[in-house]
């Protein structure tokens, strides 16, 4: 374990101001965990305080975990990166592309210029977004009445692209595709693939779609920074996945699991001597794999959900499988080639290759970037990295 009282004081000051209800934060490198924090309240308001078993909803954060499960295939030869993917679905067979609104409102659809493969929905380039940061996308689920991939429901998957596979980055539902394919071609849904095939071989007890009683129990309260800065908090509530468990984002997880899972990646693919992943299949992951694309600003559409995100402003940013990496040297101490990326709920996490050292900072609080939340991720980051020098 590292010194832990800058981090604790940094921590510790965002809750008693009140900027944030309640943080858990861990660290570790390749030997091990450096540090452990929990401070505030679970819901602000509320009488249970935060402890390092507490349960959140990890939205997007699930993504890496799915890339990971992805990649187990590529090793054993059932999947590749660059094959088109259209024998998995139709909307992957016969792509279309969504390229406005005709003058009585009706989407105007074209079929797309090429197949989708597994790199481009690794690296948010095969054309799918998300209607949370997609205008155009936004206007078409009200229009048609297509529900979101968040709601567990199939139909949320069936949405045209926003442009032709391999032309730009964009954020959006890829992932959730990938997990489709991880069950196809394992015969098993993603839940009880994750359980088989990473949680119970990496010790993540406290992982999955859907928490017990006893993790519900243990669950953080959702909160939402209202326009003045106030926060209004809500209970916590069991995810419910009625149709499908999305692999983009539908994961809850426990701090001290998600950290075990990061240093699996640390260690080359194995942790406490189980093997999940070969050490060049982890190395190819964090490489850049969009080539001279870049990863673009995220200019929100629905202002409840999200703020306007661009992690690292002003940095050219690549992707990789399936993490977004930074080309230049961190203010926090973060190495050039690093690893990250978060959850729309403001859970984030970052892995050093360079450095070896991961971290996770998770709260429950939208919209997603949260100056207050990525403020404090900067302050505990730079902490770490003090600490370690």
């Amino acid at each position: 374990m590292i010194q832990s009282s800058g981090i604790d004081a940094v921590l510790r000051a965002a809750t008693e101001a009140g900027r944030i209800p309640g943080v858990v934060a861990v660290a570790a490198n390749e030997s091990g965990v450096l540090y452990e924090g929990a401070f505030g309240k679970r819901m602000q308001g509320g009488a249970q305080p935060m402890t390092l078993d507490t349960v959140f909803s990890i939205a997007s954060m699930t993504k890496a975990i799915t890339g990971a499960a992805a990649m187990q295939l590529v090793e054993q030869g059932k999947l590749t990166l660059d094959e088109p993917l259209g024998r998995f679905a139709r909307q992957l067979a016969e792509p279309q592309v969504l390229e406005g609104f005709d003058a009585s409102g009706a989407p105007r659809l074209r079929p797309a210029r090429g197949p989708i493969t597994l790199r481009q929905l690794m690296t948010h380039t095969a054309g799918f977004s998300y209607d949370v940061w997609n205008a155009d996308l936004h206007r078409y689920a009200e229009v048609t009445g297509k529900p979101g991939a968040r709601t567990g429901l199939l139909a949320g998957l069936d949405a045209p692209l926003a442009f032709d596979p391999g032309e730009r980055w964009e954020y959006g539902i890829n992932i959730d595709w990938i997990g489709r394919v991880v069950e196809a071609i394992s015969g098993e849904n993603l839940e009880a693939y994750f359980r088989a095939h990473l949680f119970d071989l990496l010790g993540m007890r406290d992982t999955g779609f859907v928490p017990t009683d006893a993790q519900a129990a243990r669950g953080a309260g959702m909160h939402v920074r209202d326009p003045d800065g106030s926060l209004t908090a809500m209970p916590y509530q069991k995810p419910s996945f009625p149709e499908f468990y999305p692999g983009g984002g539908g994961l809850f997880s426990t701090g001290h699991d998600y950290l075990r899972f990061l240093r699996a990646l640390l260690n080359g693919g194995s942790l406490d001597g189980t093997r999940v992943l070969k050490p060049e299949t982890v190395a190819l992951m964090g490489q850049n794999h969009m080539g001279a694309l870049n990863v673009l600003p995220m200019r929100t559409a629905e202002p409840a959900a999200s703020n306007d995100v661009e992690l690292f402003p002003g940095m050219a940013k690549k992707w990789g499988l399936s993490f977004l990496i930074n080309t230049k040297d961190a203010p926090t101490g973060r190495s050039a080639g690093s690893l990250c990326w978060a959850g729309l709920r403001n859970t984030y996490y970052w892995l050093d290759p360079k450095k070896q050292v991961a971290g996770v900072l998770l709260t429950q609080i939208l919209p997603f970037g949260d100056p207050a939340v990525l403020g404090l991720l900067d302050a505990f980051e730079g902490e770490v990295y003090k600490a370690l020098a």
